[in-house]
């Protein structure tokens, strides 16, 4: 029996995310299908989650009208792994810094909307990420950045703020790890994540 992704995708990058996690899984010896989100009662089956950027306010009105919202947080209670990038970090933050986002607060920092510029200021960055023995390629389009971090743990630093976290089995970022043929990142928040729980496929058997 394989583990089982799902991808939220009200917003963002779905199939990309979708790739690396088949990637990041396969590399980590692990059998998997991934399912994509855009109702409720498919979270709760789910052993991790990724959520992809996009619009913060149109995520985060969608989340909640479709009732995934509660789902999601009942999965990171949990203990169970979700990756936020980019808009996804700022759904997932305790604080959003806008009124229009209903945030999830599963992720313990406060984030700044576009803190690195509009769509033509996107950029590639070689990222020291703790927990990787090599720089990470990372793409910042319209990112967010930490502005304050409580009990989550900085993983990544870009210009001397915070672009990587990690809260127990939720890891965000400010980048698209989807972006790239590099799914060490996914590999981070899903398979070497000893605060979250996933499933070895003898457990699941």
């Amino acid at each position: 029996m394989s583990l089982t992704a799902g991808v939220v995708a009200v917003q963002g990058d779905v199939e990309e995310h979708a790739a690396a996690i088949e990637r990041a899984a396969a590399a980590h010896g692990h059998e998997i299908s991934v399912h994509e989100i855009r109702d409720s009662g498919i979270v709760p089956d789910c052993d991790l989650l990724a959520m992809p950027g996009g619009e913060s306010t149109t995520i985060s009105r969608l989340l909640h009208s479709e009732g995934i919202a509660p789902e999601i947080r009942a999965h990171v209670a949990a203990g169970k792994p979700l990756l936020a990038t980019c808009a996804g970090l700022i759904v997932a933050s305790s604080d959003a810094g806008d009124d229009r986002v209903e945030e999830l607060g599963v992720l313990d920092v406060s984030v700044e909307r576009n803190a690195f510029g509009r769509q033509k200021d996107s950029f590639e960055a070689p990222l020291e990420v703790a927990g990787l023995d090599k720089p990470y390629p990372a793409v910042f389009i319209r990112a967010p950045a930490i502005e304050t971090v409580g009990d989550a743990d900085v993983l990544a630093s870009w210009d001397d703020r915070p672009v990587a976290v990690r809260d127990g089995p939720v890891v965000g970022t400010s980048f698209h790890p989807e972006l790239t043929a590099d799914s060490r990142i996914h590999g981070l928040a899903f398979f070497e994540n000893e605060a979250a729980a996933v499933p070895s496929l003898e457990e699941r058997n």
